[in-house]
Parts: structure tokens; C-alpha cells; sequence
């Protein structure tokens, strides 16, 4: 892998998983595919990161269920009214994420945990490349 172009910004992606293996795993994984990764705990903590002006975030990758601190839909539905220039991609069980995707999810199906590390890293891509357009007038 290339050094990324000191003139070209590095996306940020910000990982919400309250399984320390589980969001430590992907987050390493997406550092080594040259993005700038912020770790969260929970909704609250991921909202907290995201009120500051301080730190850019460009897509939220949120674990569905969570033990504490709210869940994967309370922070979508959070980011969705306070946050609209960031992405949100959700990962859960089937079941669940399939009940909500058609009310919070513009982008389509939500992803599956324990995450594919290759398809969170194409999804990202997607994301980033369906935005360029948007961002370039701003």
C-alpha cells in the first residue's frame, strides 16, 4: 500500500461497537486500509465525539444492539438530525436490522456481525465515492 498524498484528507471513520474485540479488530483492519478510524462504546459516546467541531467524521459504522450508553438505530436516528453530512452504516443480526432498514437506512440492507472486514471496507468505499459529488460543491 501506498502513503496516502499529504494534500488529499484522509476519510474518517468512526467505529461504535460496545464488543472491545469485536470493534478493535475492525478498526485496526480499516487503519490499514489508510482510513483515520475514531472508537466509541456506545451511541453517547459516538454522539459526544460528534457535537465537536474538533474531529471530522465522515462515516459512522454502529453495532445495532449495545449493552449501554443506547443502540445502533437511536444514534442513526441522532446523526440523521444533527449530523446530516455523515454516513451511517449499521451492522446487526438479521432479524432486527430488517425491521428498521426501511425507515432509517436511505443506502439500502444494513451489514452483519461479526463483520466482513472486506465488505465493510467495499461499503465504506461506495459510500465515500457517492459523496464526492456533494462535497465537491462545498
Amino acid at each position: 500500500m501506498s502513503d496516502p498524498d499529504p494534500h488529499d484528507p484522509v476519510e474518517t471513520v468512526m467505529i461504535v461497537d460496545d464488543d472491545v474485540i469485536v470493534r478493535t479488530a475492525i478498526a485496526e483492519y480499516l487503519r490499514t486500509c489508510g482510513f483515520r478510524v475514531i472508537e466509541a462504546v456506545h451511541a453517547e459516546e459516538a454522539q459526544t465525539v460528534l457535537q465537536s467541531d474538533a474531529m471530522r467524521v465522515d462515516i459512522v459504522l454502529s453495532a445495532v444492539a449495545m449493552r449501554q450508553g443506547g443502540d445502533g438505530f437511536e444514534l442513526l436516528r441522532w446523526v440523521h438530525e444533527h449530523r446530516p453530512d455523515v454516513e451511517v452504516v449499521l451492522a446487526g443480526t438479521p432479524g432486527r436490522a430488517a425491521h428498521a432498514a426501511a425507515e432509517l437506512c436511505d443506502s439500502g440492507p444494513t451489514l452483519a456481525r461479526p463483520y466482513d472486514p472486506q465488505l465493510v471496507l467495499d461499503r465504506i468505499k461506495r459510500m465515500l465515492v457517492a459523496r464526492k459529488p456533494r462535497n465537491a460543491d462545498g
